[in-house]
């Protein structure tokens, strides 16, 4: 995935005064010194040729991942424009945000867009992208030539496709060794599998924020991720792939409107509870989902600003994402569906239980900074290590029922 920044910068300078070297710095929440760029290639028109100066006027976020980036970004110029078009909301993004959960659209404008964009050999592709920057252009030192801006743009697609073939060869190092989906899978099968989908996603996300969802970018999109038509289908095998997709349509056409199913009565407080609302969950999951929700509501009730603090933010979401992943894992069994895979829910426990683990490393980098009371702490981390065990527990079961089951 690309690093995408623009919440924690300060401020920085891009420089392509130089034809074919773009240098600058930037300047970041928490670290002392700035980003250094050192990259080939050249800026867009409108700042090819130019010093650019920029402050953020927001307040801060800290990236997750900030530390990860290494001072020295050597590597290749993608695109460095002040002149792209976005939408903007006319109102804060909480207010937008509010309208857009009622289905209402909250009014907004076509704004020029600061994006910068490099491909460095250290951390891959880079993103600074802000409507919202206070921006300071200077004189033009030259010119940027119709035989420039074509080998500007071959040069930008080259960096873009090896970074895309970096993410194909991670989903093909998930896929290395994958067993045929007709033998039976164990739990680190489906791991491999869950893996694969995990790249499989970036990879897309990343083309579909670089490209967007015009007709053009979809077809790139599409021979980018193998996902191209066929065109030598005979005439017999396109009428069955339509029948086939219309079979799948009506299947699950039918699977919509059928009733929900109801868990079966005697696995109650077992493999499921109705909550207060009335929906079905399981109890370890609905768990993990209150405890979460609570807590970050006690770090709301003392005032404290999550983003303000990597660690304690970083406790807050992971302990909430495990919630998710518990969801994936357990909703199935907790509606009484007998189609559960034991092995692929212990492979989605693995993936809720490398959350909480995070969290629980977060939670012990706030301790020393008394951002929370002791009490807190304490019921954190009780809650954290009952749920952890309540996962192993579950894992064992079904561990058991598989040897039971071969």
């Amino acid at each position: 995935m690309a690093f995408r920044i623009h919440d924690s910068v300060i401020r920085g300078e891009i420089d392509n005064r130089v034809k074919g070297i773009v240098r600058g710095k930037i300047w970041v929440e928490n670290r002392a010194e700035p980003l250094t760029l050192e990259l080939k290639g050249n800026a867009h028109r409108d700042l090819a040729g130019c010093l650019l100066t920029f402050t953020n006027p927001l307040k801060r976020v800290v990236h997750p991942h900030l530390d990860l980036l290494h001072p020295m970004q050597r590597g290749v110029a993608g695109d460095l424009t002040a002149a792209r078009k976005a939408r903007v909301f006319d109102l804060p993004f909480e207010e937008a945000y509010d309208m857009l959960k009622r289905k209402q659209n909250p009014p907004e404008h076509l704004a020029n867009t600061l994006y910068l964009e490099w491909f460095s050999e250290a951390n891959g592709r880079v993103v600074v992208e802000s409507a919202d920057y206070k921006l300071t252009i200077s004189e033009r030192s030259w010119q940027l030539s119709p035989e420039d801006e074509e080998q500007r743009a071959h040069d930008v697609a080259a960096a873009m496709d090896e970074f895309t073939q970096r993410l194909t060869a991670a989903i093909e190092r998930q896929q290395h060794g994958q067993k045929d989906p007709e033998e039976p899978w164990d739990e680190h099968d489906y791991e491999r599998l869950l893996r694969e989908s995990d790249a499989r996603t970036d990879k897309y996300i990343e083309l579909l924020e670089k490209y967007g969802d015009s007709a053009e970018a979809e077809a790139k999109i599409a021979k980018e991720m193998g996902w191209e038509k066929n065109e030598e289908l005979t005439e017999e095998e396109a009428e069955r792939q339509r029948e086939w997709i219309e079979e799948m349509n009506r299947a699950c056409e039918e699977a919509l409107n059928e009733p929900p199913s109801e868990p079966e009565p005697h696995r109650e407080g077992i493999d499921w509870i109705r909550t207060a609302d009335g929906d079905v969950r399981h109890p370890l999951q609905h768990r993990c989902f209150e405890s979460a929700i609570k807590f970050r509501q006690r770090a709301d009730e003392l005032g404290l600003e999550r983003r303000e603090d990597r660690d304690l933010d970083q406790f807050l979401s992971e302990f909430q994402i495990t919630s998710v992943k518990l969801a994936g894992a357990l909703s199935g069994l907790a509606q009484g569906h007998d189609y559960r895979d034991n092995a692929f829910t212990i492979a989605c426990l693995k993936r809720a239980l490398d959350h909480l683990h995070k969290a629980q490393a977060s939670l012990e980098a706030v301790a020393p900074k008394t951002l929370l009371p002791n009490e807190t702490l304490t019921e954190a981390r009780r809650e954290l290590l009952e749920i952890r065990q309540g996962i192993l527990n579950l894992m064992d079961e079904f561990r058991r029922e598989l040897g039971a089951n071969s």
